[in-house]
């Protein structure tokens, strides 16, 4: 019997890091996988290059790291964002993943470590250190109990992309009635769903009949 590799599909990366040695390590290491398109960007340009599945920044790159999170939060909010700072401390880092961020990585981390990183991130989990993944699975269980007590609260945005969807609107429509990219309309169906606590947009649509959208 044959058995037939399966190979996941190429993502795009994209780069932001400081001094060209620190870039050409960090492209080098990535290079080495085929299934990976490893794409050296600017701040503003990794903000605005379309097809990214992923960006690796290097925190060094700027004096604004969480602001730079929020813009990437409020604008690309699809993009899974692994930092790389010199910052050991465990509330700093809880901070970065609370950000946005879905990894952190020191910047003395091995090859290895960055390669298990981008697989782990990929794959839609978070990186960062045992301790402080502890921290945040905590916090989330402690979270989930006050959700439960607690009516969910919904931002102007989420009500727009509610009401649309209650009348019938596939994400396109939603999108280019809201003046935003379908993906962004994805994300916030995604949350809205993790929100109410159903597990597809029909649920999702017939729960907007409790929600008070005005």
């Amino acid at each position: 019997m044959i058995t037939e590799a399966v190979q996941k599909s190429v993502a795009r990366i994209g780069l932001v890091a400081t001094g060209p040695l620190r870039l050409l390590g960090l492209q080098a290491i990535m290079a080495a996988r085929t299934d990976l398109e490893v794409i050296p960007l600017s701040v503003p340009r990794a903000l605005d290059t379309e097809g990214l599945e992923m960006v690796v920044i290097d925190s060094a790159v700027t004096e604004h790291l969480f602001e730079l999170l929020a813009a990437f939060r409020r604008d690309r909010p699809q993009l899974r964002l692994i930092v790389m700072g010199a910052e050991k401390d465990f509330d700093y880092i809880e901070r970065v993943i609370g950000a946005g961020a879905k990894g952190y990585l020191s910047q003395s981390a091995s090859e290895d470590e960055l390669r298990m990183a981008l697989d782990v991130v990929r794959d839609g989990s978070v990186w960062a250190p045992r301790k402080v993944l502890a921290r945040l699975l905590e916090r989330a269980r402690e979270d989930s109990v006050l959700r439960a007590t607690l009516p969910p609260v919904f931002t102007k945005r989420e009500k727009e992309v509610l009401g649309l969807l209650a009348k019938g609107h596939p994400n396109r429509e939603i999108a280019s009635a809201l003046g935003v990219d379908e993906g962004s309309i994805k994300a916030h169906v995604g949350r809205l769903m993790r929100k109410v606590g159903v597990e597809n947009r029909t649920a999702l649509a017939m729960k907007t009949v409790e929600i008070p959208l005005h």
